[in-house]
């Protein structure tokens, strides 16, 4: 049993003293493999904030007024990207941001957020949580399979295409949620009725605060706890809807004294759209908190199960007249493939205030994520060999920090300073086939530890301004075990790897409100993606492309960098709220996979800019209007293809929502509509092959509240729209390739009630 390195205990030292001083694959198989990775008050002591699952709020909505709150504690009035609820929750925001005179550090200055509240949710005709997040300007989405519960569906912030999912950071509240393997985050496995908000801050500033992933943006997930409720509370629901799914949840929450604790749980089956594309998938999320006002405490224990058919792409290929598209857009290429997911998670943390306006936060958990998949072709025999993989993923983390809000040479000033260590251990078992020898398993072992420093001031009663810097030492040490007797062995052992990395994230920000109804916000960033391990696993050439003979991988590739500014600003009346904001991202050592040659490699120089507007207006106390667009270029900026577009980014995507409460909340009706443009097919680099078309679906539900009892009826993609999110083209065939069709018009009917 080889035995792995730990992580340098003196490096993590210095590291932190440092710090804490101041105070989806090319081919079709590829593409399912992926799809299975005014006046400051006295300063006193109070009851401790969120800073136990949130480091940096997002810009909030104030009413305006002469006084400044004094840092991170500020009241809002939601909006969101939804129907303009009025719930009242510290640290929450607005779709559209903040123009509120009053206003102070209210998130990471500088930066373009999004909040999108329980309300938002529940407003929304569809209960597919990536497709929420894609009404927020500038989101887009990839989906293979669709689905009741958007399974798989790989969200993309600022336009990253294929690897959306390693350049988009996860948490569940404050804590990171994306591991070190290519499966990525899936989304479905929070029930979506414990979620208390999202917030969601574009760009790559959030890397200081919360490390590697975040350069496309954060999205970060808080969950409810019940703490203030009424002694108990119990919601059940139910529903059926379009290709057989069926869905059921359950929540409970209860009080006493300084204790709370709540449950949420669902489960959903369905045969899905396509021929084996059936999903069977239950979550749970549970809590135990303690408040008390100068202490807080917190237990918190995830777990999902997932089992999903994984039904292959439609082929098209004009020279020999296929279409299958057109023929049999729900058959499977793959009619036995299958990719099965279980999760756990246990975190547990606490929050004490020391001295009048310092808090200590300590939180630490266990993650675990095991998969197993399996990949036949069209035809399981044993004349033609399949692949079956097993993987287990374990991390372990642990991530104190100090909150510290004061006054600095007579102006307000928050410091968030801290270490984040992370060490997770990986293991993947790769064969022909379930139960015999496998050819090859992977043991890639990471620590890393990180010291960061995060510092909100308001240098004027109208201006905010924010830096921050973090240093990240990553040590990966990486082994495969190759056995050439194990059934259909072709290929070679992967040559061993030990790395050692430092990386630093930085970020400066500022806002200026200029009135108490319009504020003007800038900011630049640094950041950094360490290669996850399913990209050390396929990096250097697998083959000679002369002779095909076997080559060992290497495990290298280059940590992947990237520097952005962005400049926007804000507008919030009573009624009517407008954010926007244009940014430019330089990225170097960008990771991509090239099919043509089975192997990751380090692109040449890329660049993102554009531009993401959303607004909101509310034309009655029953009627409000909310929309966005952005404008996305994803391009090479040198080598052969540059001034091409990088594949699957849209460049422009848009979208309209309107919530009209008829009467009282007993009828209510919701409906959005969201659009995009055609993006070039994955693996088309070149630029030379037909693209995928854009397209536009529209969703609409009505809903009531009667006493304890509620029901909606909605219809998604109400105009039948035949679309897809992903195609990949292929390397030599022109015209050619495969396509993954979506759903057209489903309807889902729910009903529930509370006690």
């Amino acid at each position: 049993m080889f035995s792995f390195p730990s992580i340098r205990p003196r490096r993590a030292l210095l590291l932190a003293t440092t710090m804490l001083a101041p105070a989806l694959f090319a081919t079709a198989a590829r593409a399912q493999q992926v799809a299975v990775a005014g006046e400051l008050p006295p300063i006193e002591v109070t009851k401790p904030g969120e800073q136990n699952v949130t480091r940096a709020k997002p810009t909030t909505d104030e009413t305006p007024a002469p006084r400044r709150r004094a840092p991170g504690n500020s009241q809002s009035s939601n909006t969101g990207t939804g129907p303009g609820s009025n719930t009242a929750s510290s640290g929450t925001a607005s779709g559209t941001g903040s123009g509120g005179g009053g206003r102070q550090f209210a998130g990471i200055v500088g930066a373009s957020s999004t909040v999108i509240t329980a309300d938002d949710i529940a407003h929304s005709p569809t209960q597919s949580l990536p497709e929420i997040l894609a009404q927020v300007p500038g989101v887009q989405l990839q989906s293979l399979y669709g689905g009741p519960n958007g399974a798989k569906t790989a969200v993309d912030l600022r336009g990253f295409g294929a690897f959306a999912s390693d350049n988009t950071l996860f948490l569940l509240n404050g804590r990171r949620l994306n591991d070190i393997d290519k499966a990525g985050f899936d989304l479905t496995t929070i029930p979506i009725d414990s979620i208390e908000r999202i917030e969601i801050t574009r760009g790559n500033s959030g890397a200081v605060l919360y490390g590697d992933n975040a350069v496309g943006g954060v999205v970060n997930i808080i969950t409810k706890t019940g703490v203030g409720g009424p002694p108990a509370t119990i919601r059940t629901e139910g529903g059926v809807g379009s290709f057989n799914t069926r869905m059921a949840a359950v929540s409970a929450a209860f009080n006493a004294g300084p204790w709370s604790t709540s449950f949420y749980g669902n489960g959903i089956k369905s045969d899905g759209y396509r021929v084996n594309n059936a999903l069977d998938q239950r979550n749970a999320v549970g809590d135990v908190n303690y408040t008390m006002p100068d202490f807080t405490a917190f237990l918190t224990v995830t777990g999902s199960d997932q089992k999903l058919g994984l039904p292959g792409g439609r082929l098209v290929d004009p020279s020999i007249g296929l279409n299958e598209l057109v023929t049999d857009r729900r058959g499977a290429a793959t009619p036995f493939d299958y990719a099965n997911q279980q999760t756990a998670s246990v975190t547990t943390g606490f929050t004490k205030t020391l001295i009048n306006g310092v808090d200590l936060i300590v939180d630490g958990g266990w993650r675990q994520r095991d998969t197993q998949s399996a990949f036949f072709g069209t035809v399981p025999t044993i004349s033609f060999a399949s692949t079956y993989n097993d993987a287990a993923l374990n991390t372990w983390s642990l991530t104190p920090r100090l909150s510290v809000k004061t006054i600095m040479l007579g102006m307000p000033s928050t410091i968030l300073t801290g270490i984040d260590y992370y060490d997770t251990t990986f293991r993947q078992a790769r064969g022909a086939f379930q139960g015999v020898d496998p050819t090859h398993v992977y043991n890639l072992e990471q620590q890393s530890v990180a010291g960061y420093w995060q510092h909100t001031i308001g240098v004027l009663p109208t201006t905010d301004v924010s830096y921050g810097t973090r240093v990240q030492n990553t040590h990966l040490s990486a082994r495969d075990r190759y056995d050439p007797n194990a059934p259909f062995a072709f290929d070679a052992q992967a040559t061993p790897l030990d790395s050692d990395e430092t990386q630093y994230a930085l970020h400066l920000g500022i806002e200026h409100r200029i009135t108490d109804t319009f504020s003007v916000f800038g900011r630049a960033a640094r950041a950094f993606r360490t290669p996850d391990v399913d990209e050390r696993v396929a990096s250097g050439p697998a083959f000679d492309p002369l002779t095909f003979m076997a080559l060992a991988q290497n495990f290298r590739l280059k940590t992947q960098t990237s520097e952005d500014g962005e400049v926007g600003f804000r507008v919030k009346t009573n009624r009517f709220q407008v954010q926007t904001s244009a940014y430019v991202m330089d990225l170097q050592n960008e990771i991509h996979f090239l099919p043509t040659v089975f192997f990751n490699v380090n692109l040449d120089p890329t660049r993102r800019y554009g531009s993401e507007t959303s607004a909101s207006l509310k034309v009655s106390d029953t009627v409000t209007l909310r929309g966005g667009m952005a404008y996305t270029r994803a391009v090479f900026r040198e080598g052969p293809f540059a001034g091409n577009d990088v594949p699957l980014v849209s460049r422009t995507t848009g979208n309209l929502g309107v919530t009209w409460n008829i009467l009282q909340n007993y009828l209510v009706f919701d409906a959005t509509l969201r659009a995009w443009s055609s993006r070039v097919m994955d693996n088309d680099q070149a630029n030379t092959q037909s693209r995928i078309p854009g397209n536009a679906t529209a969703d609409i539900k009505l809903s009531g509240q009667y006493d304890r009892f509620f029901w909606s009826v909605s219809a998604n993609n109400l105009f039948n729209a035949l679309y897809y999110d992903y195609a990949i083209a292929s390397s030599f065939t022109a015209g050619r390739f495969s396509a993954y069709p979506l759903p057209g018009r489903t309807y889902m009917v729910r009903a529930g009630a509370t006690f």
